[in-house]
């Protein structure tokens, strides 16, 4: 049960800034072992390994993953009721099903299913990693993530909207010792001659920054553009800086760990193409004693926001309560939610 539960929660911790998962491979770092012709003593020798592991660059995680930890401080919008039950049947095999009734949208009803394979990279990483889930108009959203080798990983997948595909895409991911590499390629059609292609780099420059780039190329009749973006992380003890500027726009966020039971983000959001920018500052309030994890937000379209996550140990039950109030629309959004499991 422990495979099944780590490779299907949602937000998965990068090992670069500190929150992956999706999905990571964390290298340690190597010692060399001096020269037979020399003779140190213990005291120089753990020395050279000191100075050696100081100068080892760490893997930067993934390019996605950069604005990551701080998106996780802020609340999740959540409307009307929801239940999850979840249900494992054995260490490589889970299913959950998720019922929705919303005042606004359709009410709907998921089925999901998530499969962990037996070949294990880490402690909580094991291979391939089959994910998907189908509503009840036989919509269906899927994945595949297997470890190809050690450095190598792969990832597919396709969305269906009843019996029509909708969108697939594959991708690669190259893990080095201080940097990744992802090409994504994203509806391909070799007829029509149309497809996105996105290429992510990622590399450490100091233990504390890392730079890196993002090329967007798109085509299909008629039409074809590339978008390109730089990107720029620093990670300090308790906080993590990040800037990425591109033709599109800019997106800054900033995240600091207060203590162990408060962090908070900054967001900052301008697009080009809308013509609009926008602040939003989030928090998160963790209370292990009570069981109880809160997050809150406000931006500077006036809209604030807060969820309220309560685990009613010993029993495998949470519940979630919601709030959203835009005050320049006028609307309010109130949603519950009961996870089992």
């Amino acid at each position: 049960m422990g495979s099944v539960l780590a490779a299907s929660s949602p937000n998965p911790s990068p090992p670069a800034s500190g929150d992956t998962a999706v999905l990571g491979l964390t290298v340690p770092p190597g010692f060399e072992m001096p020269p037979f012709s020399s003779v140190k003593s213990s005291s120089e020798a753990a020395t050279g390994q000191q100075q050696e592991a100081e100068n080892h660059l760490p893997n930067p995680g993934a390019f996605d993953e950069c604005h990551r930890k701080c998106k996780e401080v802020f609340p999740m919008q959540m409307e009307g009721v929801r239940l999850v039950v979840n249900k494992g049947l054995s260490n490589h095999f889970q299913v959950n099903h998720t019922v929705l009734l919303s005042t606004l949208g359709e009410s709907s009803y998921r089925f999901g299913a998530t499969y962990v394979g037996s070949k294990q990279m880490g402690p909580a990483e094991c291979f391939p990693v089959m994910v998907g889930d189908m509503d009840n108009s036989g919509s269906l959203n899927a994945q595949i993530i297997n470890q190809v080798t050690k450095r190598i990983r792969s990832k597919l997948a396709f969305q269906t909207q009843q019996n029509k595909f909708v969108n697939w895409q594959g991708d690669a991911e190259i893990r080095g010792e201080d940097f990744t590499a992802t090409v994504t390629l994203g509806n391909p059609d070799v007829l029509v001659g149309s497809g996105v292609v996105v290429a992510h780099y990622l590399q450490s420059v100091t233990p504390a920054l890392a730079l890196g780039g993002e090329l967007v190329y798109h085509r299909r009749p008629g039409e074809e553009g590339s978008v390109v973006s730089l990107v720029g992380r620093y990670t300090g003890g308790n906080y993590i800086a990040t800037l990425t500027l591109g033709s599109a726009g800019a997106h800054a966020s900033y995240y600091h760990k207060a203590n162990e039971q408060l962090q908070v983000g900054v967001e900052f959001e301008a697009s080009t193409r809308m013509q609009d920018t926008s602040v939003s500052f989030g928090y998160q309030l963790d209370v292990p004693k009570a069981n109880l994890l809160f997050k809150g937000s406000v931006d500077s379209n006036w809209v604030v926001g807060a969820t309220l996550e309560k685990k009613l140990l010993p029993l495998p039950l949470s519940l979630v309560l919601c709030t959203f109030l835009n005050h320049h629309k006028n609307k309010f959004q109130c949603g519950f939610g009961v996870t089992i499991g």
